[in-house]
């Protein structure tokens, strides 16, 4: 990205996360009491005195992780560390040195000189007094704060700046478009995470609910900066089993909000269920474009090709029937820069505006072709004209004598007509009637 990296490291439940948020002002990482929460490296871009970082939250240190996945943890951690400009390595005030800390030293050492040491969770300034011991690892005297309290914080963020002062930290370039990786769980959204960056990027296991948090990775593609948003899989709410991952579906919610294009994740090896198709109607309802990535398409049985496919998917997921299909294997590195391409193209047709007059030609069009039917017990809505207020989604207002007479029937043919003439032909419309 071409500015320096600022990484976080310490052993389980020092508070690494909560002082990650409280530095980039935001909650982004998960903070819960459960050890071993974080897994992926989670990064944001912060600002510091127009001087700009990338700030990287890491699992902990040491973890036993409950998944077997510990030694993925600790190769993410190595990625961090190896990268950064700085590193806080973390230690927790109020619990004291332990075995784990002189072991998060050891793996620091050789990294001594971006090594500053912080003392978390001094809620009360009488415990900067206690932190001493904490010298033994070899990283001088420790800066004391508190993320959930504040203390310390002005502190931590000017010793952060006069260890970057050697960098240019020029703001990186804002992406051209964000798009969120969603799906189920085991659907292959990290693999193909890691085949885009063409690197170990977020940890993939066979283990469902491996991914919790939502993890944005910045990369470059024919010269324009993008951004991918890796989520955690969904699954249905009733079975969601404790916080953490209830934490990491808001997150998968809330990356659908936040991103220009979805990439909606169907695992090509099994049927389509309940929450591919909620998934579906959410999209669907928030006007997002959205391409349907058939993935482990080439472990796929039963289906003598694509086309028939599709056809299958349309009857399930009607409310995207407009959306185009991506057949990908990511384990195998096949047809991911073609989804990315479609997931541009369809960025750029979100974004497009259309004349008044052409706008008006294709309604009028549609109306000598299917007239309005009138509801029971009203008379037929008369439309006078048509103008498009915004884009992403493409927003229609038109203007009729009696919003209420025009049936739902007569809005999804309206929609769909000027899917066919006008150049939304694979995202949603947004129709708008109003009286004159």
């Amino acid at each position: 990205m071409g500015i320096p990296v600022v990484a976080i490291v310490g052993r389980p439940n020092v508070g690494k996360s909560s002082l990650f948020n409280a530095i980039a002002r935001r909650r982004i990482s998960i903070v819960d009491p459960t050890e071993g929460v974080t897994r992926d490296r989670v990064s944001t871009v912060a600002e510091l005195d127009d001087r700009y970082f990338e700030l990287v939250d890491t699992g902990g240190h040491g973890v036993v992780d409950r998944d077997d996945l510990s030694e993925h943890i600790e190769r993410q951690i190595g990625y961090a560390i190896e990268q950064a400009s700085l590193i806080l390595f973390v230690v927790d005030a109020r619990l004291g040195m332990t075995r784990l800390d002189r072991r998060t030293g050891e793996l620091l050492k050789r990294h001594h000189d971006r090594v500053r040491l912080i003392a978390n969770k001094v809620d009360e300034p009488h415990m900067i007094d206690h932190v001493g011991e904490f010298m033994k690892l070899g990283y001088g005297e420790p800066l004391c704060v508190s993320a959930t309290s504040g203390l310390g914080r002005h502190d931590l963020r000017e010793m952060i700046g006069e260890m970057l002062s050697g960098y240019d930290g020029d703001p990186p370039s804002n992406p051209v478009m964000k798009f969120a990786l969603v799906g189920r769980r085991n659907t292959g959204k990290s693999t193909f995470i890691n085949a885009l960056a063409g690197q170990e990027r977020v940890i993939v296991s066979e283990v469902p609910g491996t991914t919790r948090d939502s993890v944005d990775v910045r990369f470059e593609k024919d010269g324009h900066t993008m951004v991918a948003i890796d989520t955690a899989g969904v699954r249905k709410r009733s079975k969601i089993s404790d916080d953490v991952e209830f934490y990491g579906y808001s997150r998968a919610m809330h990356s659908i909000l936040r991103a220009d294009v979805i990439l909606l994740f169907i695992d090509a090896t099994v049927d389509v269920g309940q929450v591919d198709r909620k998934l579906a109607q959410l999209i669907g309802e928030e006007h997002k474009p959205c391409v349907i990535v058939i993935n482990k398409w080439d472990l796929a049985k039963g289906y003598p090709g694509t086309d028939e496919y599709g056809v299958d998917l349309e009857k399930t997921l009607g409310i995207l029937r407009y959306a185009p299909l991506a057949f990908t294997s990511a384990s195998q590195s096949r047809n991911i820069g073609s989804t990315i391409d479609l997931a541009t193209m369809l960025f750029k047709q979100s974004r497009t505006r259309v004349g008044t007059g052409r706008l008006n030609k294709a309604m009028q069009e549609a109306f000598s072709t299917n007239a309005p039917k009138p509801k029971r017990g009203s008379n037929s809505a008369k439309f006078y004209y048509a103008t498009q207020v915004s884009v992403t989604p493409p927003t229609i207002v038109v203007f009729v004598n009696k919003p209420v007479w025009v049936t739902d029937n007569y809005q999804r043919f309206m929609l769909n007509r000027l899917r066919e003439v006008l150049p939304y032909a694979e995202v949603p419309i947004r129709l708008v009637f109003r009286a004159r």
